[in-house]
């Protein structure tokens, strides 16, 4: 590809097909390499978020996705539902992901169930919850 580009091109032309090659090949690098450098950059942001929690002193469930407040103040006995009425979460129909991370361990909740009160765990400081329409 190099030698054609070289042999049709001169002058400026030239160099700006080698500005397109080095930069094409500076900007490769395979799905699983991008997928575990976002899952290290999301578990680098998680670490950064306990570590202001425990500067606060104040304990916290951590939210993400679509949900207005990321951070709800734990207390005894605060389940996932209330967490999640608390936390906003933003879109008019169920959500259709529903996971809690503690220690590492990620469970899957029904929705359906967790709607109906059926599947409504305790959380504890510190846990993930992901939420998704």
């Amino acid at each position: 590809m190099l030698r054609a580009c070289l042999k049709t091109m001169r002058g400026a032309a030239v160099s700006g097909c080698l500005v397109l090659l080095v930069m094409g090949l500076a900007g490769c690098a395979s799905r699983p390499t991008v997928k575990q450098q976002r899952e290290q950059a999301f578990e680098e942001g998680r670490q950064k978020a306990l570590q202001e929690q425990t500067k606060d002193q104040t304990p916290v469930v951590l939210f993400r996705g679509d949900v207005r407040n990321t951070r709800v103040p734990w207390r005894e006995g605060l389940t996932l539902a209330e967490a999640l009425v608390t936390a906003q979460y933003t879109w008019t129909w169920d959500p259709r992901l529903v996971t809690v991370t503690r220690q590492g361990e990620t469970h899957s909740i029904n929705p359906k169930r967790l709607m109906r009160g059926q599947d409504n765990p305790e959380l504890e400081p510190g846990d993930l919850v992901e939420v998704r329409h």
